[in-house]
């Protein structure tokens, strides 16, 4: 089934959302309205882009902008805010020469003009090191939170001020070049992860276990291993993945054809190209998931195949009868990831709907179920699923494309990762940013929706009521921004089983359009 959406005009123009904002360190009160439940106590981590120029040299990708992180502290129904732009490397380095001095993904530092013409020749030959603009994610490791991206740097953070602590380097503990900003947790808080070693034989996808605890107050990533290395199809071109899977006792990692090409990657310096520059879409090739015991450190002998496709997020996965469940969120292309150039997302008009909107791949939930007891006697060309009902997801799949589709998924997660469950919760994107809030029910194949004109809210999270019965008792939360009226951003809090709103705390300052987060509970 073809993941494109209908086609839409008239798409608003987004442009306040990717534009750069002060930071605010000391705590705003909020206006609320409505209600916001006296038992959520606690903070609302988010992290995202923030700062997108430096003197007259602007960043050209929205992934590019400095980390700029939020906090919403939440107690007997109300809420203070405040944010702090990460003190990287990065940032510190452009700030002091208000110029772009540290390469992005989709941004190459010119040389610096100070230098001589000899020199700044010279600069192009220089390896291009990875930046500490840890954007994307609040994660947690034994106990502590850092902020995190892809490259192999990390910033521990003072939950309740946001001031960095320190910088860590992957790196300095396992033979990795960086890591995924998506972590998943075992319920004694070991944490795994993924991430690329780049060796002489080329590159390799790696699994990593961190244990949940530390032995001194300094400790950051002691004790963590490399669980198992896998080469990819192409070690010159191995596959890029921006999160993984993970049930009770596999990791779940999808090779999938957006591909990196490491040559380009590595001489982009010299020929003035970023690293965006060198990823590209293959769909001639074919999507591989790979099955990891987490116990052995293992790969299963048994590869499972699917056509071309990309994926972003998972939604979750389990194991049940004798299968492997995985939903992830799909497209039928992988062109998304060199998209999101920040003057294209600042178009308006037809430029926005045509170039930016309607020629994307919109991403879906899809579930892909894998049979485990494969042997030598198992029957070739026979369907193996014996599921009841496992192809239902082709039924709300296609009303699901109303909204654009979904991403940004969150579910239950303290009690049903890796486990059955039943919903699950995310953004519609009817535009090149999440415009509505999904939940779905698995059990129904119906889903809730949020939307209202001109806001634009952010990935939702979930958050139990203290001695949760059922599995969706609990409140929503994701911050609401509009490009339309200036100071007007909110933090939404929504009845996660009805989906209706309870209140709404208002932050007198402008917050642009950012990744993803935790609640840290205080309670």
């Amino acid at each position: 089934m073809s993941t494109f959406s209908a086609a839409v005009q008239g798409l608003p123009n987004i442009a306040r959302l990717v534009r750069s904002v002060e930071e605010n360190p000391d705590p705003i009160p909020t206006k609320v309205k409505g209600t916001i439940p006296t038992w959520i106590r606690g903070s609302f981590l988010r992290n995202g882009p923030g700062k997108f120029e430096f003197g007259n040299q602007h960043f050209n990708h929205w992934f590019d902008g400095m980390a700029l992180m939020h906090r919403f502290q939440i107690e007997d129904g109300q809420v203070t805010y405040r944010s702090r732009f990460l003190q990287s490397d990065a940032y510190k380095k452009n700030n002091e020469r208000d110029r772009i001095m540290v390469s992005e993904f989709g941004t190459i530092a010119l040389p610096d003009p100070c230098k001589n013409i000899f020199q700044r020749f010279l600069s192009r030959f220089e390896t291009l090191k990875a930046s500490d603009n840890a954007s994307v994610n609040f994660v947690k490791y034994k106990g502590d939170y850092y902020v995190s991206t892809e490259t192999n740097f990390m910033h521990k953070i003072d939950p309740e001020t946001l001031e960095s602590k320190q910088k860590v380097d992957w790196s300095k503990f396992v033979a990795v070049n960086g890591a995924t900003a998506h972590p998943h947790f075992d319920p004694d808080g070991t944490a795994y992860n993924m991430g690329n070693s780049y060796r002489n034989k080329g590159a390799f996808y790696n699994i990593i276990r961190v244990p949940p605890e530390r032995d001194t107050p300094e400790e950051t990533l002691e004790g963590a291993k490399v669980l198992c290395s896998i080469a990819p199809l192409d070690r010159s071109k191995p596959s890029y993945y921006h999160s993984f899977g993970m049930s009770e006792n596999y990791v779940v990692l999808i090779e999938q054809p957006i591909k990196m090409d490491l040559f380009k990657i590595v001489t982009g310096r010299l020929r003035g190209k970023s690293i965006k520059d060198g990823i590209y879409w293959d769909p001639n090739q074919e999507t591989i998931f790979h099955l990891i015991d987490k116990q052995t450190g293992k790969e299963l002998p048994v590869k499972y195949y699917s056509k071309a496709m990309s994926t972003f997020h998972q939604i979750n996965a389990f194991e049940e009868d004798g299968f492997l469940v995985v939903d992830l969120c799909c497209s039928d292309d992988g062109k998304a990831i060199n998209n999101f150039l920040i003057q294209a997302m600042r178009q308006s008009g037809e430029a926005l709907d045509e170039v930016m909107y309607n020629s994307l791949s919109r991403p879906l939930p899809r579930r892909f179920v894998l049979p485990l007891n494969i042997s030598s006697e198992t029957p070739l060309n026979q369907n193996l699923n014996t599921r009841p009902n496992s192809s239902a997801t082709a039924v709300y799949r296609s009303r699901m494309q109303d909204y654009g589709g979904l991403e940004f998924p969150h579910i239950n997660y303290a009690k049903y990762n890796t486990k059955p469950y039943r919903y699950y919760y995310g953004c519609g994107f009817r535009h090149l940013v999440g415009d509505s809030l999904i939940k779905m029910d698995l059990e129904t194949k119906k889903f809730k929706i949020w939307r209202q004109p001109d806001l634009y809210p952010s990935e939702p999270v979930f958050i139990p009521t203290p001695d949760a019965k059922e599995e969706d008792d609990g409140v929503i939360l994701s911050v609401i921004i509009t490009p339309v009226q200036d100071k007007s951003t909110f933090l939404l809090a929504l009845d996660a089983k009805t989906f209706e709103e309870l209140g709404r705390a208002e932050v007198p300052v402008n917050i642009p359009y950012g990744f993803h987060g935790v609640f840290n509970s205080s309670a």
